[in-house]
């Protein structure tokens, strides 16, 4: 059972939460992007309001990356869809998140995880941001690992990484590189 209480007061936004389970968090941010955007601007938020809240709603490095914001969304879908531990296959479901999202019309036909940057970039208009740890990335953007075999793929989310399985650290491999879809 989650308790949320809502503060609007002073156009600042608060959100408090109790003992929530993966379902519950999903739901909350659902109500965060909802609220967020309900929240008029007024001018004198201006952009640093502005800034405020999509740093808090999409991380510190929000700002920084212009992005579609539908991939927050696949981030979204993935982590409500995930399990507890790895099930191998992080480029199926990443691919299923970003197909269910709307980011991408069809589904990309490279095999291997490692290959996911390759191929988002030529076939589904992403670029590869300049980003060299994957703790720097935005939220939403498919971070791709090297290795001996397949790699690995992940999508990043505000509390941490999210695949086949949800993680609150990075995958532990070579970063081949943070992608992202232009808006």
């Amino acid at each position: 059972m989650a308790v949320i209480s809502v503060d609007l007061s002073g156009n600042r936004l608060t959100v408090n939460s109790v003992s929530m389970n993966r379902t519950g968090s999903f739901l909350t941010s659902c109500l965060f992007v909802a609220l967020l955007s309900a929240t008029p601007v007024l001018a004198n938020d201006s952009a640093e309001s502005e800034a405020t809240r999509s740093v808090a709603l999409f991380g510190r490095h929000a700002t920084q990356f212009k992005y579609d914001r539908r991939m927050i969304h696949a981030a979204e879908i993935a982590a409500s869809r995930a399990y507890s531990k790895p099930t191998w296959r992080c480029w199926h479901f990443v691919k299923d998140a970003l197909l269910q999202a709307g980011v991408i019309a069809k589904r990309p036909q490279s095999a291997w995880a490692k290959q996911a940057g390759d191929e988002l970039c030529s076939r589904f208009g992403f670029r590869k941001l300049p980003v060299t740890n994957p703790k720097d990335a935005p939220v939403g953007a498919v971070i791709v690992y090297g290795g001996a075999d397949a790699g690995h793929v992940e999508l990043r989310t505000g509390s941490g990484y999210v695949s086949d399985f949800i993680s609150s650290t990075p995958y532990p491999r070579p970063l081949i590189g943070v992608y992202v879809k232009d808006a």
